[in-house]
């Protein structure tokens, strides 16, 4: 029979001929076990670990794996009944649990440093007729990637992460506190903080933020630094710019790095925008993109002389972002605890507007005319949010907005204070932004839009009917 991945026209040549180099350098390695992940709708890797003899056939047919966990929320509570003759997602595909395949991308191989014998690849969902899956992320960052190879551009994406990494007292692994959500784990500081970018505040965590950089730069990301950040224990990493695809990738796998060795030394990471903790200062995703001529490589962001920080297409793309701002927010700030980072000069701007060069934006601007280093920083981005969709809501919006020659306004300079539209306050009201947004509809296809809404409306439903701290110290003793 052949073999599933050749029969679908699933690799490219560059991938086959890589595929063939990977097998020999796991015979020649003694490499015993390969980790198949794929990342799922809330950027989160899942997959199935698979021996070196059993990766051969993999490497041919791809691997059987359950796609029902495309249908999880965040505690993996399935959003439509699984069982069903059929469900509001209008999949028929996906009714029953049916298996999908695990494609593995041969040009994202990696030797994971830190566990024996081990390597790690990332893979695409496919569903059992060669079709792509329809609720793969990753897929759908592609297909926006492609409409944008169609007008003959590219995207450059620079990754900026802030986390936090916590001494790990107890990990709570009593049955009682096994359920789905698990308690959170009991921790402490590493360091007091709120001396921002001190040299003794660095050298307290020095020991945690080599281990990390040394594991980090032995997968061959682009770390381009890793320091103290604001908080008490909180961290910042970045990435040299890179491609589109190669950014959400890295994005994906540096976070799941990030927290598996944390936890073999005895920490906890969290990339939580908040986390019940006291004297937390919150964490943000600052996303730096530009866009590049896929002809000679040029930033078509750089303005000419006489021209505005940017050149007529990218202030047309900088306008898209601010017309899709709300919509985008879902995809963005995906959790009911990221938009708790909004606060009046609190570095988590809460109006949609730009700036030259002003952290306390939306959308700070940076460069000028000639700058090849031209580029738009999204500072509304919470650390949790998946990578190919936060990149694919900026796709989009940015490429409305030169569809339709979209005028970004003036500048602001007193960026918290300036007249211009407010951004969702609440995961509620950015869902509702996303469903209404016909772009968004448009381009991600009537089906993807439904399922992205149904996630977070779900997830919004079981957090209303949830009793929190707050209602109980309000009514629990006055009334």
């Amino acid at each position: 029979m052949e073999p599933f991945i050749e029969k679908y026209g699933l690799w490219t040549t560059e991938q086959s001929k890589r595929a063939d180099e990977i097998l020999k350098q796991i015979e020649s390695s003694n490499i015993k076990n390969i980790r198949v992940g794929w990342g799922d709708q809330h950027g989160i890797v899942r997959g199935k670990t698979v021996t070196a003899s059993h990766f051969v056939d993999t490497m041919k047919n791809g691997k059987d794996f359950q796609l029902v966990t495309a249908i999880f929320d965040t505690t993996n509570h399935p959003i439509v009944p699984p069982f069903g003759a059929e469900n509001h997602l209008n999949i028929p595909e996906m009714i029953g649990l049916p298996d999908g395949i695990l494609v593995p991308d041969p040009m994202t191989f990696k030797v994971l440093p830190w566990v024996e014998d081990t390597a790690w690849i990332l893979a695409d969902a496919y569903l059992t007729n060669g079709a792509p899956c329809p609720l793969s992320t990753r897929q759908i960052l592609r297909d926006q990637l492609t409409k944008l190879a169609n007008d003959g551009l590219a995207m450059t994406v620079g990754l900026e992460l802030e986390f936090y990494i916590f001494k790990l007292l107890d990990p709570k692994l009593s049955p009682v506190d096994s359920g789905y959500p698990p308690a959170p784990p009991e921790v402490e500081m590493i360091s007091h903080g709120y001396q921002y970018l001190t040299e003794n505040r660095g050298d307290e965590v020095v020991d945690i933020m080599t281990y990390l950089q040394e594991n980090l730069e032995k997968l061959d990301l682009p770390v381009a630094t890793l320091e103290d950040e604001w908080g008490p224990g909180q961290c910042e990493i970045t990435f040299d710019p890179l491609p589109a695809m190669e950014a959400a990738d890295a994005a994906l796998l540096v976070r799941t790095a990030i927290k598996q060795l944390c936890r073999r030394k005895g920490f906890h990471a969290s990339f939580m925008a908040k986390p019940k903790v006291p004297n937390i200062f919150p964490s943000g995703w600052h996303m730096h993109q530009s866009i590049t001529s896929t002809t000679d490589g040029s930033n078509v962001f750089v303005a000419n002389e006489g021209e505005g920080p940017l050149s007529k297409l990218g202030m047309q793309y900088l306008g898209g972002l601010l017309k899709h701002a709300n919509a985008t927010s879902m995809l963005t700030t995906p959790t009911i605890n990221g938009y708790k980072r909004q606060a009046p000069d609190g570095f988590a701007p809460f109006k949609a507007a730009w700036a030259l060069e002003n952290r306390g934006a939306m959308l700070r601007v940076i460069g000028g005319p000639g700058d090849p280093a031209s580029r738009i920083e999204n500072r509304i981005g919470e650390p949790t949010a998946n990578p190919y969709l936060y990149i694919a809501s900026q796709v989009i919006a940015g490429r409305s907005g030169i569809l339709t020659d979209a005028d970004p306004g003036q500048a602001v300079k007193a960026a918290y204070l300036a007249d211009r539209p407010l951004l969702p306050k609440t995961l509620m009201e950015a869902s509702a932004a996303f469903l209404a947004d016909e772009s968004m509809r448009e381009e991600f296809g009537e089906t993807v839009h439904n399922y992205l809404y149904k996630l977070k409306e779900f997830e919004i439903d079981r957090f209303m009917s949830e009793v929190t701290d707050w209602e109980e110290r309000e009514y629990f003793e006055i009334y």
